[in-house]
């Protein structure tokens, strides 16, 4: 097969799959992880797809509204965010205030959370605050306002509650990270809650899947080196890791985990 041939596939299978893995490309079509890599590389100069931590990903933009109805109970959970959860859920302390967004991976953080030391979580998500009731470990604050149909409240009481209080540690989200743009995110409501809780915590950490890394969403959130940590997976984009290490940043890239 010629290698125009090779590319042309490989396009075909991230259009379709809206990724491909290096290991993929390499037991398809028997080449070396180096010629993979190349391969990728090409593409994505041809603007295709973005090269990931371990293969690559279709250079489309995703989607940066939030649900207007987020069912936590029926919702897919793909190993890459219960990854990212569970290496965030490690990084809570004995006696913590913890804030933890009122995404999904904050959902999914719930199956991960310590129960053996007390600490305090406060969250604007009425779901998310329901189902902490059975964490007998756990203080819970809510914080109150107008409710989002997906759940979340995000309003300026919200953010009038959220100032009053401080957090040792701060756990969010977005719809996109670049080292240039830094997080963003598709309301304004949202990205003023955020800037909030960032000024009032002592250790900010964001949870962002590999797919946003390389997008910018509407609304700035902040600098990309305003967190202490980031935790992303193996479906990031390099070369935006890369970039944003070099603001001194911890960026945290978790590994897909083996299948057998």
């Amino acid at each position: 097969m010629f290698m125009e041939e090779r590319h042309q596939e490989i396009s075909e299978i991230i259009q379709t799959k809206g990724k491909i893995t290096v290991a993929e490309i390499t037991d398809r079509y028997g080449i070396s992880d180096e010629s993979a890599r190349r391969d990728l590389r090409m593409l994505e100069q041809k603007g295709i797809c973005k090269r990931t931590h371990g293969g690559a990903i279709a250079a489309q933009q995703v989607s940066v509204r939030p649900p207007v109805d987020r069912d936590f109970d029926t919702m897919p959970v793909f190993d890459n965010y219960k990854e990212i959860a569970r290496y965030a859920a490690g990084m809570i302390g004995e006696n913590d205030t913890v804030y933890l967004t009122s995404g999904s991976l904050g959902y999914i953080m719930l199956s991960f959370l310590p129960k053996e030391i007390h600490y305090t979580i406060v969250v604007n998500s009425v779901d998310i605050g329901k189902a902490l009731r059975s964490f007998e470990n756990i203080d819970v604050y809510i914080a109150g306002g107008r409710m989002r149909q997906s759940g979340s409240v995000v309003d300026s009481l919200a953010n009038e509650f959220v100032s009053r209080l401080h957090f040792d540690l701060c756990f969010l989200t977005g719809a996109g990270l670049t080292a240039d743009f830094g997080l963003s995110n598709g309301t304004d409501e949202t990205a003023v809650l955020q800037r909030t809780v960032m000024k009032n915590s002592r250790k900010r950490c964001l949870l962002i899947p590999g797919a946003k890394v390389g997008v910018d969403s509407f609304i700035k959130v902040c600098e990309a080196e305003a967190f202490d940590t980031i935790i992303t997976d193996w479906e990031c984009v390099e070369e935006q890791i890369a970039a944003i290490e070099e603001k001194d940043v911890k960026v945290v890239v978790l590994e897909e985990p083996a299948k057998y």
